[in-house]
């Protein structure tokens, strides 16, 4: 059952998001695609690049992003700090009891991966809830790599050149 987006703020809490963000080094993404053109790809890709251990879970592939893809969160072999999750609503609650099994630190639903039955899964079990937010966004957000236009331009100034 996919809830409508009202009462989501309080898995879209600033402080919350921080605290996960700085707690992560390594991050399951449920669903990440091989296909370079899809979301997942591209925040997988990006995080990695941040320095962050991406393991893939997506049963369709053998290798994402020079990594093993596994089958399951239940057969990834290393400890998680996070799950991030590209999959249909009504996936979240099975994914969010692997979430709990495995010992993850924290579950984040990307962007219209909104399901109340998976939050509570993970919420009873003492799981910080991250829910409909782009982790890519987000870290962009608070770790300052975000510029006006969406990228870091690697300049430190509020003077825009070239722009008239």
């Amino acid at each position: 059952m996919t809830d409508s987006t009202a009462g989501l703020a309080r898995y879209q809490d600033p402080l919350t998001i921080q605290r996960v963000l700085h707690a992560t080094r390594s991050i399951a993404i449920v669903g990440l695609s091989g296909n370079e053109l899809r979301a997942s790809n591209f925040v997988g890709y990006y995080l990695k690049r941040h320095g962050y251990q991406v393991v893939p879970v997506n049963p369709r592939e053998q290798k994402i992003l020079g990594e093993t893809s596994y089958p399951s969160l239940s057969d990834v072999p290393v400890p998680i700090d996070l799950v991030n999750v590209f999959r249909a609503p009504d996936a979240l609650p099975g994914i969010a009891r692997e979430a709990v099994q495995i010992g993850a630190g924290a579950l984040w639903c990307q962007f219209g991966v909104i399901n109340e039955e998976g939050a509570r899964i993970a919420e009873d079990a003492g799981l910080p809830v991250i829910m409909d937010r782009c982790l890519k966004v987000e870290h962009a957000r608070y770790v300052g790599r975000m510029h006006w236009l969406g990228f870091n331009t690697q300049r430190i100034t509020s003077v825009r050149s070239g722009l008239q």
